[in-house]
């Protein structure tokens, strides 16, 4: 494989990854605020401005292959998204978002959320 087609397809990779304007306008109507706050998980250090910072969070991440589609990703606070990413409640927080895709989508597969060639 040449340098430009590893090139092409790793953008191909990047593309299917990132969440279109579509995908982003979809999810925020869909959850209207982080899912994490709603159900009051693990609050205890949060703050007004963390909370009210509102960013897409894929449910398997990009590193991962992760799309950039709605049944991979869900709506969630600065506070939450940093926790999810940095701190050891990942695995509970997976799962919580897992089921919350599921009450959403009656056909959520999670094998049709990672990008394949």
């Amino acid at each position: 494989m040449s340098a430009s087609d590893r090139q092409e397809a790793v953008s191909k990779r990047s593309r299917a990854c990132d969440f279109k304007a579509k995908e982003r306008t979809l999810i925020k109507e869909r959850d209207y605020g982080c899912i994490f706050c709603r159900k009051g998980y693990r609050m205890g250090g949060a703050d007004y401005y963390n909370t009210s910072i509102m960013e897409i969070m894929h449910y398997i991440p990009r590193s991962q292959g992760g799309l950039g589609i709605a049944k991979n990703a869900a709506l969630g606070c600065k506070y939450h998204h940093m926790m999810m990413d940095e701190s050891g409640h990942r695995a509970e927080m997976r799962g919580m978002m897992r089921d919350y895709l599921r009450s959403m989508y009656s056909d959520w597969n999670e094998e049709e959320l990672v990008y394949h060639k």
